[in-house]
């Protein structure tokens, strides 16, 4: 497990299906078009320039580097409130659970479960857990 892609309410990026589906298949997409020949004729296309341009960055830079180094919404008031405090995993204050989790907890149950393993059994059982899941293909959208 990498602890640069863990996310402050309890989000292990290489779980997400950002990660997980739509980084990979952005890259087939890309060597699909490429080989087909689609840079020579993308200045022909309707926005293909600007489309080009996207695709190819989410290739060779990723999509998402993880919300510690800059990606999701900048106005994250869990990030932010995070960052205030210094706590490095909202599970760690002293203040959880609070109602800035909430909606992540309605939306994805099992973020509430590993915010609970994280706290009471610490870094090593949420990062086996973490990387199980990644062995197997897990995502949060299944």
């Amino acid at each position: 497990m990498d602890k640069k892609y863990t996310c402050y309410c309890g989000f292990y990026c290489e779980n997400c299906a950002v990660m997980v589906k739509v980084q990979p298949a952005a890259k087939t997409l890309y060597d699909e078009m490429k080989n087909a020949g689609f840079e020579d004729v993308v200045n022909f296309i309707p926005d293909g320039v600007e489309f080009w341009r996207a695709l190819k960055s989410m290739v060779e830079e990723g999509i998402c580097i993880s919300c510690r180094d800059g990606s999701g919404y900048p106005d994250c008031k869990i990030r932010n409130c995070a960052v205030e405090k210094g706590q490095d995993m909202c599970a760690f204050c002293p203040e959880y659970p609070c109602d800035k989790l909430d909606p992540f907890f309605a939306a994805v149950p099992v973020l509430k479960d590993d915010n609970e393993l994280l706290r009471t059994e610490g870094w090593s059982s949420w990062a086996t857990l973490q990387d199980k899941r990644k062995s197997e293909g897990f995502t949060y959208s299944d």
